[in-house]
């Protein structure tokens, strides 16, 4: 029942994130060319350059603030991630043995679950 949880849960992740791909690249092109325009806002020397990175760096804003829903895509995929993580997540052998000998044959489970445990 777990497992169809995980399903279930990833692939409405899947489906989000597939859905925001587009917002998600624009989101991140705007990002990238918003900071080259602050940089440029800040090793600006004359005020029209400084007035010009402006307006530009408010267009790219603007841009920016279209693609918020992309974040939803970023989300989406952080929570695809966990799932992942949950999927493959190996569960611990516990054998329980009722009577301790000394011998090798019959202690070979609970030695051989403690060597896989140990790597």
């Amino acid at each position: 029942m777990k497992k169809f949880g995980l399903f279930i849960l990833g692939g409405i992740a899947a489906i989000i994130l597939i859905a925001n791909l587009g917002p998600i690249a624009m989101f991140a092109i705007s990002i990238a060319i918003l900071y080259y325009a602050f940089k440029g806002f800040m090793k600006a020397d004359s005020s029209s350059s400084k007035i010009g990175w402006a307006i530009l760096g408010l267009i790219l804003f603007s841009i920016t603030a279209s693609n918020v829903p992309a974040l939803a895509g970023i989300m989406a995929a952080i929570v695809l991630y966990f799932v992942y993580k949950k999927w493959n997540e190996e569960k611990d052998i516990i054998v329980e043995s009722k009577q301790e000998t000394k011998d090798p044959f019959v202690n070979f489970e609970k030695e051989w679950a403690e060597l896989k445990r140990n790597f």
